[in-house]
């Protein structure tokens, strides 16, 4: 790959998160300002949800920092950010769904759910030190230690694969809960699935990231092997 190449690669590496990044934060932010007709706060939402689905042992809770939502499948918490946690607004709305999209597939033993599970200790540790191996293999010109740092990079990778249907399909259980508990109604329905796309783009970003990366490493280790 030529200097040019090489550029305009780590540009495109650059661009798609921060793409992302900026298209989830301009939803987000436009929604957040939207009161829903329902009047429920996100707390309110995620307990009412969950209680329809017999799952009153999973708490509500209270997270900081902005979008620092998520479900806890070791404590059963919906954590929420203070802004969905306490506010009445069609993006805390989607986002309190979503989670608790989460601890549905987790009470219902959600298949790709539960082998991201076991496969985070995993990708922990390789994802540290798949990129030792990679740099050595750079620097000693050694395709077997690039080779490991690949084949250790691979594991964050199906990691990130697997976490797409994880996402998607706790946004689509989000909205229909949404929708048979009559918690949103008319022009608000497309409103949270925009509010949850944009969500969900930030992790087929990282997705594509992860895989361009492996896919320049595997050309390199493939042209180190024939030179």
């Amino acid at each position: 790959m030529s200097i040019g190449g090489y550029i305009f690669y780590f540009i495109l590496l650059l661009i798609i998160p921060l793409w992302a990044q900026f298209k989830l934060k301009r939803t987000y932010g436009k929604y957040s300002k939207i009161r829903s007709t329902s009047g429920q706060t996100g707390a309110q939402v995620a307990r009412i949800i969950l209680d329809a689905n017999g799952l009153q042992n999973v708490k509500v809770i209270e997270s900081r920092g902005m979008l620092s939502d998520h479900y806890n499948p070791v404590t059963k918490t919906v954590a929420l950010s203070s802004h969905n946690y306490n506010d009445a607004s069609i993006a805390g709305t989607a986002v309190a769904a979503h989670e608790v999209g989460h601890a549905i597939q987790d009470a219902e033993d959600y298949s790709f759910l539960r082998l991201r599970h076991r496969l985070v200790p995993i990708v922990n540790i390789s994802s540290n030190m798949s990129w030792v191996f990679i740099m050595i293999g750079f620097f000693s010109a050694w395709s077997g230690a690039l080779l490991i740092g690949i084949v250790l990079l691979a594991a964050g990778v199906v990691f990130q694969l697997i976490t797409l249907p994880v996402e998607f399909n706790a946004s689509s259980r989000a909205m229909d809960q949404l929708l048979s508990h009559n918690i949103i109604r008319n022009e608000e329905e497309r409103h949270a699935k925009k509010v949850l796309s944009a969500a969900a783009m930030t992790y087929v970003a990282a997705t594509a990231v992860a895989v361009l990366e492996l896919g320049r490493l595997i050309l390199i280790y493939t042209s180190m092997n024939r030179s």
